[in-house]
């Protein structure tokens, strides 16, 4: 076998193996996903509409979720 043949060939896996290692710690360092019920902006915020009071009460309003 010739020696520069073989030369070539290893430094050809080397680049193979150093994209292989990139792309594992580019995995390893991205933040995993969290469990459990997302917060309330990634759902939809829950809408708030006013609810009318009786006339007797001072004509106030309230508000209150759906």
């Amino acid at each position: 076998m010739d020696l520069t043949k073989a030369l070539a060939e290893l430094r050809s896996e080397r680049d193979d193996i150093d994209q292989a290692i990139l792309s594992l710690e580019r995995l390893a360092g991205s933040r995993p996903r969290g469990r459990g019920r997302p917060p309330g902006h990634k759902i939809g915020a829950v809408r708030k509409r006013p609810i009318i009071v009786p006339r007797g009460s001072g004509d106030r309003i309230k508000t209150a979720a759906e």
